[in-house]
């Protein structure tokens, strides 16, 4: 981990009226894989910058201290084959890791699949710039520019495959007797579940169509799951497509997200105790990047909502019958106290964070085999509930199921982001 920092004097000065989670921990879990001790970037806000020149800074530090090259040149001097580490078996490719399987048999239930799962080999936190921050456009930080870039392609680099087994999504009750995947209760103790939707979006490649019709059947789906809800925002969405043809472009300003080429095959979630709380602020009381209802509430009003249960839930729906690429997902109490490990996505406004995670054989995944456009697949981020009665979040990748044909058409499907509000 990183070495632990608590906000003192010099820092207090930065503070401005920036909204500061306070460090929260869930009850079993081990401490954050995390700089600055798991303080929130707001925390070293200077002048509404919102911790961004902070995060800079310790993203370039970290590259000059060079750990995470130290691993990847460790990776890259390693003899050909597995390579051991303190996890297990881990492959520098998929290829190599399903020849394992294969050779040593492993099977999986009925319904299931054995598949390579890659997951990071590095237990300390690591940082993206994205492509809309403006250090990209400065030319007196090239170098920096430089530096950050070749951190993110070896960032990316130090991770491995490991072999895991997949269950059936739709037999959880057999796992879990009496257990209905397509209920409240599934989520809470496992923080995935299924729904039932038949929207009447007919194109989901148009951002404005999705918008007006399929978010407010999202939030109705969510207010019908969740019965004790009184509230329920969907705030954004993305269009998965590689085989798309049209035009791809993103386009913030226009509420469109464009399409996007590729599948997230890294073991991750997209919130954690941070950013959750944080990015739920964000909409309420800012309305950032909030392609949904528009939020107007008050520092006052956005205290009231928050401090009763809220919760962020990803609801991805396949546009056709899904072959290849499949969403697969992580179930709650085989990692409840599993330390994650910090993402920090830096903006020009805002620090975001997502979670990565080591390799545990223990891992309980699901997928849903062939999911169908009126089935979906839903998957929590965040938790405001920390005592351990409930889930917190789920974590997920993208996978390649090797029984698929070669020429199997790669998964095309929406996925919104929500809140939920008790």
């Amino acid at each position: 981990m990183a070495q632990s920092h608590m906000p003192n004097e010099s820092t207090a000065e930065f503070r401005n009226n920036a909204y500061v989670p306070p460090f929260q921990l869930t009850e079993g879990q081990a401490p954050p894989i995390a700089a600055n001790g798991g303080l929130s970037y707001m925390s070293f806000d200077r002048n509404g910058d919102a911790g961004t020149s902070k995060a800079i800074e310790d993203a370039l530090r970290l590259i000059d201290e060079g750990e995470g090259q130290a691993i990847n040149e460790l990776l890259e001097n390693a003899p050909p084959g597995p390579i051991e580490t303190k996890w297990g078996l881990g492959f520098r490719r998929y290829q190599e890791c399903l020849d394992y399987i294969r050779a040593n048999n492993i099977e999986a239930p009925e319904g299931g699949l054995v598949i390579p799962l890659r997951y990071s080999i590095h237990e300390g936190p690591s940082y993206s710039v994205v492509t809309s921050n403006a250090l990209w456009r400065d030319p007196a930080r090239e170098e920096d520019a430089r530096k950050l870039r070749k951190d993110e392609i070896d960032t990316i680099r130090r991770c491995l495959y490991f072999p895991q087994v997949l269950r059936d999504a739709r037999r959880i009750g057999e796992y879990y007797p009496g257990l209905d995947p397509n209920s409240a209760e599934c989520m809470d103790r496992l923080g995935v579940s299924l729904a039932h939707c038949e929207s009447k979006c007919t194109n989901f490649y148009d951002a404005h169509e999705v918008e007006r019709v399929y978010y407010p059947e999202m939030e109705k789906l969510l207010l019908d799951f969740f019965p004790d809800a009184t509230d329920a925002l969907v705030y954004n969405h993305d269009v998965f497509d590689k085989d798309y043809k049209g035009d791809r472009t993103e386009d913030q300003d226009n509420k469109d997200p464009g399409v996007n080429r590729t599948y997230a095959n890294l073991v991750h979630n997209d919130l954690n105790d941070n950013s959750g709380r944080v990015r739920c602020r964000e909409l309420l009381t800012q309305n950032l990047r909030n392609f949904g209802r528009e939020q107007h509430y008050t520092e006052e009003e956005a205290d009231a909502k928050m401090s009763r249960r809220f919760m962020s839930i990803n609801l991805a729906k396949p546009m056709e019958t899904v072959k290849q690429n499949p969403f697969v997902l992580c179930a709650w109490p085989s990692f409840a106290d599993q330390p994650y490990i910090t993402n920090y996505r830096i903006y020009d406004d805002r620090v975001g964070e997502t979670t990565r995670f080591t390799f545990r054989p223990e891992h309980e995944w699901y997928w849903f085999p062939e999911q169908t456009p009126t089935e979906v697949s839903m998957l929590k981020c965040y938790d405001s509930v920390t005592d351990g009665s409930v889930s917190r979040w789920s974590f997920h990748t993208a996978a390649i199921d090797p029984n698929q044909p070669d020429d199997a058409p790669c998964r095309k499907n929406l996925v919104v982001r929500s809140f939920v509000f008790f």
